[in-house]
């Protein structure tokens, strides 16, 4: 089991001087990978807690990923039907080269109307256009010459293509990341509820083909009770999680600091127990 931290790409957390020192914390700490979210297009009414500010996901990580050497960089989640599928890919692969291959992408479908109208996409085509986006992506990293609309071209670089989380919860996201994941990426973190969906995850990627893609969950510790932590890390363990992502609210770098310390001092030390 691998342990990894939500890093906030919005709001007064965003600053650079506070970007710079946590990823530097997190990856000081051992932490296997950090996180970023994705949002464009925040409405007014809609901007508690961030102000509206949010930083573009791939340009972060780019950034981030110069200032550290080891520890993975990943996306949790790059909203894919806002973006055409071929600039996306080419960004992608860009992002891999240059931090070494230490990218994770996580994906996902957006939710958030204001966002689909104000970049004039359909929400009722969000999947339709999340699965080109992912068809485009494992077709342009499995050859040098690629075809899209009819257009041969030289799709290069051309690292190892990152392993892909698809998140999302039902029916739809576990096909999607039966089909096209290394991972899949769920958006609860209820043991229970993990348990009873992995036997479909694994039902649909033998029908595809395709091993059966890890279990990736965004979860809370509380340093307050830092006891839980041995029973939390044993149910998700047990519904077959392999991948963790820890996460809480902070706005500046001591924050963020005291949190990775407790994950360093309480949660690292469980996992290979």
């Amino acid at each position: 089991m691998k342990l990894g931290i939500a890093l906030r790409s919005m709001g007064p957390a965003s600053r650079p001087e506070v970007l710079a020192a946590c990823v530097r914390a997190a990856e000081e700490a051992g932490l296997a990978d950090v996180w970023v979210q994705d949002h464009i297009a925040i409405p007014p009414d809609d901007a508690e807690g961030s102000g509206g500010r949010y930083l573009d996901p791939l340009t972060t990580l780019a950034w981030l990923a110069a200032r550290t050497s080891r520890i993975g960089i990943a996306t949790g989640v790059l909203n894919l039907p806002y973006r055409p599928a071929l600039p996306t890919a080419k960004a992608i692969a860009t992002l891999q080269e240059l931090s070494a291959e230490r990218f994770l992408l996580g994906v996902g479908v957006g939710w958030m109307e204001a966002e689909f109208r104000a970049l004039g996409v359909p929400r009722t085509e969000r999947g339709r256009r999340t699965d080109a986006v992912l068809d485009f992506v494992h077709r342009a990293f499995a050859e040098n010459v690629v075809e899209q609309d009819g257009q041969r071209f030289l799709f290069l670089p051309r690292p190892k293509r990152p392993p892909i989380y698809v998140g999302g919860n039902g029916e739809h996201a576990l096909r999607r990341a039966a089909r096209y994941g290394e991972g899949w990426l769920p958006m609860s973190a209820d043991p229970k509820a993990l348990a009873a969906a992995r036997p479909r995850l694994g039902e649909l990627a033998e029908q595809a083909g395709r091993p059966e893609p890890e279990i990736a969950a965004f979860v809370g510790f509380d340093p307050r009770e830092p006891e839980r932590a041995a029973d939390q890390l044993g149910a998700l363990r047990e519904a077959g999680v392999g991948r963790l992502i820890a996460g809480s609210r902070y706005t500046d770098a001591a924050g963020f600091a005291a949190q990775v310390g407790f994950l360093a001092e309480r949660v690292l030390p469980l996992l290979d127990a």
